[in-house]
Parts: structure tokens; C-alpha cells; sequence
């Protein structure tokens, strides 16, 4: 099994290595999978929720003084659905960059396969993005571009479609590999293409044994679509499966410290990236991002209860 999952990583990051830039990014990418990979899709037993609100390189603004850091807000919402053999996923997210604001909404279905004392989600995801473009705060290098000239806010709708695949084995290691979106629709009224993207998720779970309340979290991120690839290495270190401290590098760009911890079946993280890239001389300060999340269980004791009253018999 082991053998087929490395031949899968090897023949995808073959196949990208011509691409770049991802979609979008996060620090906290192990808490959630689902914004990256519909195949996760209800592959816990439970009804989950998960957002993560990621502030970029504060402070840094264009010469007309304009924010135009990097802004995003993403939520999603996973359940399985034993009669679909699988699970349902519902993500939503806001991103701002410059003068361009993104609204998406997706659907997701997952699939799923007992493989290997894990669970295989095979996953489909139906996205609808609405990308706006203020034309107004533009300025154009040539007078009376007529490309720019008397424009203002424009926006389109696009449609498109992903696809994912993530396996699990509870307790030990998990995969996944994901594109989205498959095609590369264009937009009309904010001249701009969407890029098809790809992305390779791991993390694996180690319990020290002369320490068992101590567990270790590796995990790596892989993003592309088109020029560069980004990654990011990060490794948790878990107390009692309630607290956790760790660092993520993401290559030339930053360096994160993560913080977080479990309170009943809540879940809250904060990161803060200290930049190391070229941005810094720019003005772009740091980043923050906070992670929430909360899950419950579906699993109901269903058994009939009886008691036994002398005063009945």
C-alpha cells in the first residue's frame, strides 16, 4: 500500500512541476483540508466545522496608499452520509488582493472506501466564484487607456469543477492529492483567467512512546498553478490532544509560529508569520491568522433502556 501511495506523489509532483502560484494559502492548512481537497469530505464521523481568518503582511499599502494586502475568510462544513457511502462538504470563501474581491461558494461530495485499515475519499466539487474588480482604483501607465477609462466596479460568475482524492488511517498518517479547479475558465468583465491548481497534502501522527501524552505532527503542503511551486513544512507537538505549539516554513516567503488548544469539541489556533521574502522591504509586515473549529459526534447509543421499580410489580 505504502509502495502505490509513494508511486502517486512521485508521477503528481512530476506532472506539476511547470506550474506555480496557488489559490490561495494558509499557516493552518492541517486544520482545514477540506478548503484544499473535496475527497476529505466527511471522512470523520462527525458533523464539522472549521474557519480560518488570515490577515497578510500587515500593513503593506500601493504608493496611493491603498490596502492591498491580501485579506481571506474561509469556512467549511463537512457530514458524512452512510446512504451516499460517503459524505457532503459546503466551503465558503472571501478573498481580497488589491482592488479584486473574490466571493466562492462550493459543494463538495466524497466517495468513500475502506482500503487498508484507512479510508479513501474519492471527491467531485462544484465551485461558483464571483470576482470583482475596482477599475476606478487603477492607474493606468498610457492616459485614456480604454481598457480603464470610465470603468468602475466590474464582476463576473465563474463555474467550475474540482477533484480530489485523500486517504486516512486513523491514528497514523494521512494523504491527499487534489485539483482545483480541472479547467481554466476566463473571465469577461475583470479580464482575468483562472488558473487550474493543483495541491499535495501529508501529515503523519507519532505518540512518543517513553512520553505517550507527547505526539508529534509532521505535515507538508505542496501548491502550484502555474510558474512556481510554494511549500510548506510544519511540525505540531501535541500535549494530551489539547494543547499544541509549532512552526511552519514556507520556502522563501515566511516563517510561522502556531499555537492552539482543545476545549470539549472546540478547537482554536493562531499563527503569526514573521516574512523573510522580498515583500518585507516593501512595507509588508506580518501575518495573522486565527483557526477555529468545533465537531460532534453522529454516534447515538441506541440501545433500549429498562429499569426495574418494586412499586410496579
Amino acid at each position: 500500500m505504502m509502495k502505490k501511495i509513494s508511486l502517486l506523489i512521485v508521477l503528481f509532483v512530476t506532472s506539476i512541476l511547470s506550474f506555480g502560484q496557488q489559490k490561495y494559502q494558509f499557516t493552518q492548512y492541517m486544520f482545514d483540508k477540506l478548503a484544499f481537497n473535496p475527497g476529505f469530505a466527511g471522512t470523520k464521523n462527525a458533523i464539522c466545522v472549521s474557519g480560518i481568518l488570515r490577515q497578510q503582511w500587515v500593513g503593506f499599502r500601493d504608493t496611493e496608499g491603498n490596502k492591498v494586502a491580501p485579506e481571506t475568510f474561509n469556512i467549511a462544513a463537512s457530514s458524512p452520509l452512510k446512504f451516499l457511502h460517503g459524505g457532503i462538504g459546503l466551503i465558503l470563501n472571501n478573498e481580497k488582493i488589491g482592488f479584486f474581491n473574490d466571493v466562492e461558494l462550493a459543494l463538495a461530495y466524497s466517495y468513500h472506501y475502506d482500503l487498508g485499515g484507512g479510508t479513501l475519499g474519492m471527491g467531485i466539487q462544484l465551485n461558483f466564484l464571483n470576482k470583482s474588480l475596482d477599475f476606478s482604483k487603477l492607474k493606468p501607465i498610457q492616459e485614456n487607456d480604454p481598457i480603464l477609462t470610465d470603468k468602475g466596479d466590474e464582476s463576473d460568475m465563474i463555474i467550475d469543477f474540482g477533484f480530489g482524492a485523500y486517504y486516512h488511517v486513523p491514528g497514523k498518517y494521512y494523504i491527499g492529492l487534489a485539483s482545483v479547479p480541472i479547467t481554466q475558465p476566463s473571465a469577461q468583465g475583470t479580464a482575468f483567467k483562472v488558473k487550474r491548481s493543483f495541491n499535495l497534502m501529508a501529515g503523519y501522527e507519532y505518540t512518543i512512546p517513553s512520553h505517550p501524552q507527547f505526539e508529534i505532527n509532521p505535515s507538508i503542503m505542496i501548491q502550484s498553478e502555474g510558474g512556481t511551486m510554494q511549500y510548506n513544512i510544519s511540525a505540531l507537538l501535541l500535549y494530551n490532544k489539547k494543547f499544541w505549539g509549532g512552526v511552519n516554513y514556507r520556502l522563501e516567503d515566511a516563517i510561522g509560529i502556531i499555537l492552539g488548544m482543545t476545549y470539549k469539541n472546540f478547537k482554536i489556533g493562531y499563527s503569526y508569520d514573521v516574512v523573510i521574502s522580498a515583500i518585507k522591504q516593501g512595507g509588508g509586515g506580518g501575518t495573522h491568522e486565527v483557526m477555529f473549529g468545533y465537531c460532534f459526534s453522529l454516534e447515538f447509543d441506541k440501545g433500549v433502556r429498562k429499569y426495574k421499580n418494586t412499586r410496579f410489580l
